[in-house]
């Protein structure tokens, strides 16, 4: 059974910063991509970043490259998403994503529980 556990939410002021986690269990990444992703209240659900385990570039929405970077442990099966210069708009559920296709991680196959991030201003 794969598991997908998201951590590193919190509270954090306009301007700071925060870093997620996501540890994978329960897989062999080596054929798999993974992704973070956000949802605000009300709104749909974005794509934030994507990379595959395999190695190869990182993908990011074009918003957010810059401010936020994704990286990974490849003994601990975990991806991180550092996230800095936070602002009101980034307050999100972020979840994520794991699925054999990079480019069908909008609709994949496994789903961490997502880890709340709130930016107050």
């Amino acid at each position: 059974q794969v598991q997908l556990v998201e951590s590193g939410g919190g509270l954090v002021q306009a301007g700071g910063s925060l870093r997620l986690s996501c540890a994978a269990s329960g897989v062999t990444l080596d054929n798999y991509a993974l992704g973070w992703f956000r949802q605000a209240p009300g709104k749909e659900r974005e794509f934030v970043a994507a990379l595959r385990w395999s190695g190869g570039i990182i993908h990011y929405a074009d918003s957010l490259r810059g401010r936020f970077t994704m990286s990974r442990d490849n003994a601990l099966n975990t991806v991180y998403l550092q996230m800095n210069n936070l602002q009101p708009e980034d307050t999100a559920v972020y979840y994520c994503a794991a699925d054999s296709k990079i480019y069908g991680l909008g609709s994949a196959d496994y789903w961490g529980q997502g880890t709340q991030v709130t930016v107050s201003s």
